[in-house]
């Protein structure tokens, strides 16, 4: 198992190799790196994709602290992309990960090519979620994932994914993989949960950035992915017709089409001018 010691903890890690252009992705809360399995095998013939597992999640090291702060995990994807020796690359988050790549577009741009922000804000989390997200984690922490699963899993994926007979089996897989989570994964939460914002350093980004939103995620709404796009001068945006929080698992072609095209026109890129 891959693993990379970095920030005083161990991150696991897969990289498909190869001479392409890194992309590195960044998951979010609950998953791991399976979450861009449908994006790694679109790219990896051209790129060289490496994803990995935040600290606290899927195959990494468990810290023995209450709160993993965003802060942390932002500091791990610089040192993990430093220790790599892949940038700049092209960075691709997906909520929680796009708080780290926010962050790492405005404070190290000499390590990006470009950006791709999937479902995510620049914002702290909403006041009207945060007790039911308490809530919830505070049942997942003693009595276990399974207990909250049908909670979660609407906050999680739209209602075109959720309803749709013929992916059964997709729901089923991953309805298993979130309680698949260990106990543990109360920390993680409580540093999305207890996260600072970051729009008032948005103005310093000029790495070049897509904005990804599908039309039905609930738990950042297309409304943040708005606020994103114009905070960041030159940024574009896609607001996907379907899909939720989880959608390059939900809508994988949408989201591919629209990697691949960005990626295309900025594999070379770095710092754009403005």
């Amino acid at each position: 198992m891959p693993t990379l010691a970095v920030n005083g903890t161990e991150l696991y890690y897969e990289d498909s190799g190869g001479p392409g252009v890194p992309v590195v992705f960044s998951h979010g809360l609950l998953w791991d790196t399976r979450l861009f399995d449908a994006q790694v095998a679109a790219l990896k013939g051209r790129y060289r994709c490496i994803a990995y597992d935040h600290r606290g999640q899927g195959r990494s090291a468990v810290p023995d602290v209450p709160s993993i702060d965003t802060e942390t995990v932002y500091e791990d994807a610089v040192q993990l992309i430093e220790r790599l020796g892949v940038g700049p690359c092209h960075f691709v988050g997906l909520s929680m990960g796009g708080f780290v790549g926010m962050r790492i577009a405005a404070r190290r741009p000499d390590l990006l090519r470009s950006l791709v922000l999937l479902e995510t804000s620049a914002d702290p989390e909403p006041p009207e979620n945060v007790p039911r997200y308490r809530v919830l984690n505070f049942v997942a922490r003693w009595l276990g994932l399974s207990l909250v699963a049908d909670r979660v899993m609407p906050i999680m994926f739209g209602r075109t994914f959720l309803t749709d007979p013929s992916r059964t089996e997709v729901q089923a897989l991953w309805r298993s993989r979130l309680m698949e989570n260990r106990r543990t994964i109360y920390r993680a939460v409580n540093g999305v949960i207890g996260r600072k914002g970051v729009a008032e350093e948005l103005a310093k980004v000029r790495t070049p950035t897509l904005v990804v939103v599908g039309e039905e995620d609930v738990a950042t709404v297309p409304a943040k992915a708005e606020r994103l796009h114009a905070l960041i001068t030159g940024s574009r945006l896609v607001r996907l017709p379907r899909g939720g929080h989880s959608s390059t698992v939900e809508e994988p072609v949408l989201v591919n089409d629209a990697l691949t095209a960005f990626l295309a026109e900025h594999g070379s890129s770095h710092l754009r001018v403005v």
